[in-house]
This record gives structure tokens, C-alpha cells and sequence, in this order.
């Protein structure tokens, strides 16, 4: 009985998580329970997608790589967080997002952070991690193997 509901947890889970740019969900709860699921860290992307230069940037240079979409599709849940200028977001959504902003924003655009199934930071914020996908990946690969080591 435990397995047929936790199948379902997972498939409730799966079908919820609605997506923002490719691969990124958008929903912290559903995040969370596929995390938890799968066994897989949160990568959590707050970014302003329509305005701000850096989240551009590090959208285009790093999570838009085939690399990084391959090594996140194995080893990550992306949870992303947006706070748009010029797009409306659905009123659910933009409240949550503000709670995500006031739990996570580390002063300004883009913040990211691995955080376990629970929330928890894994990281620093990687916002600012020069190198491009090679050193995101080599700074993801290291810090999942730290967290699973805990």
C-alpha cells in the first residue's frame, strides 16, 4: 500500500510541476516533493527573466547549455522563482514567489542555491559562479557528492 501511494505522491507531483523555461518548475511544493521522491537536490533560480542583465546572462550562458540541461535532467530539480517586469504572473504564483524572495534573495538578482528536498541551503549563492557550465557543473557535482556524504 506504501508503494502504490508513494507512486502516486510522484505522479501527482510530476503532473503538477508546471514549468517556466525549459526543465524549470515553477511550483515549490510540487519542487519539493519531486526532490524528495527522487532523491535529487532543489536548484533554485531567482531571477528577474525579462529584465534583469545578469539572470539573462547566466540563463543564456549557462542553464540554456545542452551540458547543463543533460547534467541537470540526472542530477537536479530546477525550481525557478521569476519576478517578471513586463509579464503578469498568476496571483497564486506571484505569492509565492514573494515568500521564496523573502526566505532566499541574497540582495539582488539572479540568487541561486542547491537546497535539499526540505528547503535547507546546500550552497552559497551561485548567482554570481564565474566559469560558465563547466564550473557550475564542476560546483554542482562537488556540492552533491558533499550533501550526500552528510
Amino acid at each position: 500500500m506504501k508503494t502504490i501511494f508513494r507512486t502516486f505522491v510522484v505522479l501527482v507531483a510530476s503532473a503538477s510541476f508546471a514549468f517556466a523555461a525549459e526543465g524549470w518548475g515553477t511550483d515549490w511544493e510540487a519542487a519539493k516533493a519531486k526532490a524528495k521522491a527522487e532523491n535529487k537536490p532543489i536548484l533554485i533560480n531567482l531571477t528577474g527573466s525579462d529584465w534583469c542583465t545578469w539572470c539573462i546572462k547566466i540563463e543564456k550562458e549557462v542553464f540554456a547549455s545542452k551540458e547543463f540541461k543533460e547534467f541537470a535532467a540526472q542530477h537536479l530539480i530546477l525550481m525557478e522563482a521569476d519576478f517578471p517586469k513586463k509579464k503578469k504572473l498568476p496571483d497564486d504564483l506571484k505569492k509565492q514567489n514573494e515568500a521564496l524572495k523573502k526566505q532566499y534573495l541574497n540582495g539582488g538578482y539572479p540568487t541561486v542555491y542547491l537546497l535539499d528536498a526540505e528547503g535547507k541551503k546546500l550552497s552559497e549563492d551561485l548567482g554570481e559562479l564565474k566559469g560558465g557550465t563547466p564550473e557550475y557543473i564542476k560546483t554542482l557535482t562537488a556540492l552533491i557528492e558533499k550533501s550526500k556524504a552528510k
